[in-house]
């Protein structure tokens, strides 16, 4: 019987610089932690003699982005007792702030995505994930053996061909995909040469922004998609239709490069597998703090090394 995971038209691949590629996973557990003495200066809240207001100050800090410590954020007590050994060695009298306070101040802290510079057209791929939030339905289902609503969010990200995150998003899991990826193109700085995605992406919206950038669309339409009678309409949607009815779907998807998706797709194996599949953060803004922290993490990590492969005969 033939096999569905590994049929015999997929093409295998082989690394050719393990020893570099080696060397970049080595490095991501090389961790410097430099204390400038600005921030052992500011680091401990003013006492103000009133009950919260420290609080208060701490907010107004973090919104002028003066607060020091808000960079840090370990989020269990086992983080916290890291962070008080390493002190401990560096030789510094400084006390790491509870994982609730860092939890509050996470939503506070104005943190941007690190910019990609490309030096060429970008071609950009998009896709979406799930990220479940830990909140009351799953506590008073694991409590009380009760059957609890499960929330989650989606994750939109962008990436090129070679895997970094380009641009992103964090919304409601009602939020149409499509409708965001709009947005994701917006975002990209410069030239893009092609947008890549899904069937769920398969909108005259989307192929109308992708125009917009001069960018090639390599969406697979529908199984129950016509080509448009009436407008609205997009010409190069209709010529996707037509060229997938002509050749089949397979073989359009082989000479587009739609298999350049499964970038996308490994961008997000990366993120779960290294971060996790859940956002430990209660409000929106530190949920949104925690995903710009992750994608830079993940960047950073894409350019210390990657692996180079090269395709093989079955």
């Amino acid at each position: 019987m033939n096999s569905r995971v590994y049929p015999t038209y997929k093409t295998q691949y082989r690394v050719a610089n393990w020893a570099s590629y080696d060397r970049a996973l080595v490095g991501r557990g090389d961790v410097t932690l430099w204390v400038s003495p600005d921030a052992i200066a500011t680091w401990a809240p003013m006492a103000v003699g009133t009950r919260g207001g420290a609080a208060a100050v701490l907010r107004r800090r973090h919104r002028n982005r003066t607060d020091a410590a808000s960079p840090l954020p370990p989020a269990t007590s086992s983080d916290r007792g890291v962070l008080q050994s390493l002190f401990g060695m560096m030789g510094l009298e400084l006390a790491a702030p509870d994982h609730t306070t860092l939890s509050r101040r996470g939503q506070y802290l104005d943190l941007t995505r690190a910019r990609v510079r490309t030096g060429k057209a970008l071609h950009l791929i998009v896709d979406s994930t799930g990220l479940s939030i830990v909140g009351e339905g799953e506590w008073a289902r694991a409590k009380h053996c009760v059957r609890g609503t499960r929330s989650w969010k989606k994750l939109h990200l962008g990436v090129d061909r070679s895997g970094v995150i380009i641009a992103h998003a964090l919304t409601e899991a009602t939020v149409d995909d499509a409708t965001t990826a709009i947005e994701l193109i917006k975002a990209v700085d410069g030239g893009v040469a092609s947008i890549t995605g899904d069937a769920a992406y398969d909108t005259i919206a989307f192929y109308n922004a992708a125009g917009a950038r001069g960018a090639t669309v390599v969406v697979p339409p529908a199984k129950t998609a016509r080509v448009s009678r009436r407008k609205p309409r997009s010409s190069a949607r209709d010529r996707t239709i037509r060229r997938v009815h002509a050749v089949g779907r397979r073989r359009w998807k082989k000479a587009s490069g739609y298999h350049r998706q499964a970038r996308v797709e490994d961008a997000f194996f990366r993120y779960k597998s290294i971060i996790g599949d859940s956002l430990h953060a209660r409000s929106p803004a530190g949920q949104g703090t925690g995903a710009i922290l992750a994608c830079n993490i993940l960047n950073q990590m894409t350019q210390r090394g990657r692996p180079a492969s090269y395709a093989v005969g079955r």
